[in-house]
């Protein structure tokens, strides 16, 4: 099973229709999950939940007394669902504002939102390195740690098609954190090769003639070159 990342989870929770409390029917609100542990010491379990912060709700209502009655503990219980399975559940709070500093609907929409406009910006500016053939420009978007996931992968597309064999050093000395980037990365250093008739030595990773049968900087006698 895939892991799921906060981005993910987060996603998945702004694209699908939200819950309705089954005690009040209210619409929940996305909530971000304190940096603690409890009970098994397993912690949450998600990044984000949905919360029901209606102060009229039945069972929040009522469970301060209830609690008070039995526990001689003022506190009550939200209504609380998991956003990967949609189990319902409810968090124990301690004061009648308890976890409402970390409703971040807002705060979330506007990030994710500015995250949309600059990958869209970057996007449109690889393009136009893209018509004008600037390798150079391309590889450095690619090299980039802060370039957003979506563009580093078009970048990795890109390279193939403009770059030449100056980018493949610089490449392989990059190490990708995304498995699909790097996979992408690979097959365009591939595609330069194709195009410029070459290959790398498997002994001192020099880049030689395909044809080659032995290496021109170590020496090696060389394994017959796989024919594309």
């Amino acid at each position: 099973m895939a892991i799921l990342t906060r981005e993910d989870v987060y996603n998945k929770m702004v694209n699908e229709k939200r819950p309705v409390c089954p005690h009040c029917g209210q619409e929940m609100l996305i909530w971000e999950c304190p940096p603690m542990t409890f009970s098994d010491g397993l912690g949450w379990g998600t990044p984000y939940l949905y919360v029901c912060f209606n102060d009229d709700c039945p069972p929040y209502l009522e469970a301060w007394k209830n609690i008070m009655d039995n526990y001689a503990t003022f506190a009550s219980y939200r209504c609380i669902c998991d956003p990967m399975s949609g189990k319902m559940d409810s968090m124990l709070v301690y004061t009648r504002d308890g976890g409402k500093g970390n409703i971040i609907d807002e705060e979330i929409r506007a990030r994710e939102e500015a995250r949309i406009a600059a990958e869209k910006r970057s996007l449109e500016k690889l393009e136009v390195y893209f018509e004008a053939r600037d390798a150079d420009a391309i590889l450095r978007v690619l090299l980039a740690e802060k370039t957003l996931p979506k563009v580093r992968l078009e970048a990795a597309e890109m390279i193939g098609e403009v770059g030449g064999l100056d980018v493949i050093e610089p490449i392989r000395n990059h190490v990708f954190e995304n498995d699909v980037i790097t996979a992408k990365a690979e097959a365009s250093i591939e595609l330069i090769h194709k195009r410029n008739y070459t290959r790398e030595c498997p002994f001192c990773t020099e880049i030689i003639k395909a044809r080659a049968v032995v290496c021109k900087h170590c020496g090696k006698d060389l394994p017959e070159a796989k024919s594309a």
